[in-house]
């Protein structure tokens, strides 16, 4: 049963990491971004490293996207107003 669970959490692992690489915007990167984060959270928990786990549902899942998207959306800003300007 551990080998099906490690097995599921690592191709849910690559699924998402694949997903991350090919989507093209940065926003939606950014969500696919969590989404790995969580997967590897659950694989980590999986494989018994359960504070390595909280460590990265905490920045892989949480913090990291969410600076992106803010990032993003500034950048995104400060595109509009350069353009109204011209």
């Amino acid at each position: 049963m551990t080998d099906a669970l490690i097995l599921v959490s690592l191709l849910l692992v690559a699924v998402s990491a694949t997903a991350a690489v090919a989507v093209r915007d940065p926003a939606r990167q950014a969500l696919v971004l969590a989404v790995l984060g969580l997967a590897l959270a659950v694989l980590f928990a999986v494989l018994q490293a359960p504070d390595v786990g909280l460590s990265q549902l905490a920045v892989g899942s949480a913090l990291t996207p969410l600076l992106i998207l803010l990032s993003v959306r500034k950048v995104r800003r400060r595109g509009q107003h350069r353009d109204g300007d011209q």
